[in-house]
Order: structure tokens, then sequence, then C-alpha cells
């Protein structure tokens, strides 16, 4: 154990399994169509970036589209769930939106680990504009099913 690291501290990410997550990011469908960048990787911890386009995600009321700002939660959800090398889905997200962003820029979606049981994981995720602006917070809960990751 390293000296600034105590027994309660999760184990470093294994290098493959980053790469790996990295790699599944890169070609995953929703994440290419709405641009969404992995910038960030530990275990059980994320930060994934997408840029508000409000030409193709507005709403009728000409604001963010609840369901791009949840596409975006959703992906730091899915990669900090999987940093442990098995799949873990979604079973509870709860999203509280703060406020809508009326322009383009980039919004930021940090994940990160709360607890962790054999089968379940919770997970805190804010999401922040680029000048620190809090757009949404989550709240989101995880079923690890042990099986290890397809990728």
């Amino acid at each position: 154990m390293k000296n600034n690291q105590t027994s309660s501290d999760p184990p470093p990410l294994d290098p493959e399994i980053r790469d790996a997550i990295y790699r599944a990011v890169a070609s995953e469908p929703l994440a290419c169509a709405l641009n969404m960048k992995l910038l960030e990787l530990e275990r059980g911890c994320s930060c994934v970036e997408m840029r508000y386009d409000p030409k193709t995600m507005a709403n009728i009321y000409n604001r963010a589209h609840g369901g791009a700002i949840f596409s975006l939660i959703d992906e730091a959800f899915e990669t900090a769930s999987q940093t442990g090398g098995t799949i873990a889905v979604a079973l509870n997200v709860n999203v509280t939106y703060v406020q809508s962003p009326a322009e383009p820029m980039r919004l930021f979606a940090r994940a990160s680990e709360t607890s962790r049981t054999r089968k379940t994981a919770s997970y805190d995720i804010r999401v922040t504009d680029e000048n620190q602006q809090l757009i949404a917070t989550c709240q989101a809960l995880a079923y690890c099913t042990g099986k290890p990751l397809p990728f």
C-alpha cells in the first residue's frame, strides 16, 4: 500500500481497463453522435465533456433538452461504474435540473463513486458548464453483475 493510501481507498484503475473504456467510448454510437469525449477516468470516477449546441440539442422552449443533459450524465455514470472491470448497469438514476445553458458551450459531467458493495454501487454526478455554473445534479445506483467487460 502506498504511503498516502488508506485501507479504505479503492485500488488504482487497471491500465488495460482504462484503455478499453476509452476505446469503447470513442466508438460508442450515442457518444459519437453527441460529440462526447471521455476526459478523465480513475477507479470509480470519470469526467465526460459534451459541447452543447442549441441547433441540435434544444427543446421546444429553445433551452437545453433534458435528454441531452441526461445523456451526458449517463455517459459519466456508465464509464465510472465500469472501472472495476465488470459490467455494471443502471438500477436508478435521479436527476435534478438546476439551470439550462442558453448558448453553445462545453458541459462537463463528473461522476464519483460514493459507495460500493458486492452487488451495487452509488454515484454522485454533477454537470457544470465551462464557467463552473451548476447545470444538473444526479444520484445514481448501479447493479454490479460480476460479469467481465466484453471489450
